[in-house]
């Protein structure tokens, strides 16, 4: 009788000649503090640690959750906020980060809420693949974009506060004063008020402070202005000739977009950004889309302005507004239809800006 021997599976002499494993990063980010942890490409939680949010905290991260394995693929929280700079560290060290949503309330009341449990649910998040948002760079001329507008916005706010301050103290002055001050346009009005007397009154007194406060705003708001149109004419300088398309709009789209308009995947997902993608709401026989009230709000106002300011002046917007009205639509859906228009055609104009340089990069 012939005994046949079965092959042996060669096995390695040591441990450490087997290939490492494949790991994935989630991280819960706060302002002072992100907690991480890594899970196997199984889903088996290695560990979870606290790391301070500061450059030697990040190099700190990365070096702990490369040590259990092969890390290309990271999952954090609030990548436009506490998770920004984070997320620009990850993606230099070719780290593939997504952004991961918070849990919404019903998870968390089954699980709990802890750092911890956020930080592992961001890392499965991205195993199970629902995590598959790209986030913004956060570096590049829509970042610049992103600052120079906040600060803007708060001049014009913080002007229009003091412009109602300054009548609503005027209506108390001394009458002699308030019918010299009255009648004069709110440009003269301010330049007046800077330049009154001291007489001892805190009227006026206050008066010439807020006036002078205007004035400053006013200047600080024409220089953010300038830079802002700065800006675009040096990345964008062709969003600007689109008809309706001011240095506001063309920020506010920018920044929705980021520096890296590719990861948008199509126009329609662009429009869905923006908030201008029809959301389905059928059930049963009924077959109806409803309005998309998420989306970037500021890049949906911007649209709207666009549109606006083309069915005012623009030939070829108001034949298609004329020629809807007869079909039975109502004035408020044809702008629907229109914004979802402009994005389509603002969403063309940054994918034939962002080509060439892709192509140049690739080179």
């Amino acid at each position: 009788m012939t005994v046949v021997s079965m092959p042996q599976t060669a096995l390695p002499a040591h441990p450490e000649d087997q290939p490492a494993q494949q790991v994935i990063l989630g991280v819960d980010t706060h302002k002072d503090m992100h907690v991480a942890a890594v899970i196997t490409a199984l889903g088996v939680l290695l560990n979870c640690q606290e790391f301070p949010a500061t450059a030697a905290g990040y190099r700190q991260l990365l070096s702990w959750a490369r040590s259990f394995g092969v890390l290309h693929r990271a999952g954090v929280e609030c990548t436009g906020s506490y998770g920004a700079a984070l997320t620009r560290f990850l993606t230099r060290e070719n780290i593939q980060v997504l952004e991961v949503n918070q849990p919404d309330r019903a998870t968390r009341r089954k699980r709990g809420k802890t750092d911890a449990v956020d930080a592992e649910a961001a890392a499965r998040s991205v195993l199970s693949g629902r995590a598959d948002v790209t986030p913004k760079t956060g570096e590049g001329p829509a970042a610049d974009l992103r600052i120079l507008r906040l600060a803007k916005e708060s001049a014009v706010k913080a002007r229009t506060q003091a412009k109602n301050q300054l009548k609503a103290v005027l209506i108390g002055v001394d009458p002699e004063l308030r019918e010299s001050l009255s009648p004069l346009s709110n440009a003269a009005l301010i330049t007046r008020c800077g330049d009154l007397p001291e007489t001892g009154s805190a009227a006026v007194f206050t008066l010439r402070l807020l006036a002078r406060r205007i004035q400053q705003l006013t200047a600080e708001v024409k220089e953010l202005t300038r830079r802002v149109h700065h800006a675009i004419r040096a990345c964008h300088p062709q969003l600007l000739e689109l008809p309706g398309v001011g240095p506001d709009s063309a920020a506010a789209l920018l920044i929705a977009a980021g520096d890296n308009p590719e990861r948008l995947a199509s126009e329609a997902s662009f429009a869905a950004l923006c908030g201008v993608s029809p959301v389905e709401q059928s059930t049963g026989k009924t077959q109806r889309r409803r309005l998309n009230r998420g989306g970037n709000r500021q890049a949906n106002a911007a649209l709207y302005r666009i549109v606006i300011t083309r069915i005012r002046r623009d030939p070829r917007t108001r034949d298609y507004l004329e020629r809807r009205t007869r079909q039975g639509m109502s004035k408020r859906e044809i702008i629907r239809c229109l914004k979802r228009y402009v994005a389509r055609e603002i969403y063309r104009h940054f994918q034939e800006t962002t080509a060439p340089t892709a192509v140049h990069s690739a080179a």
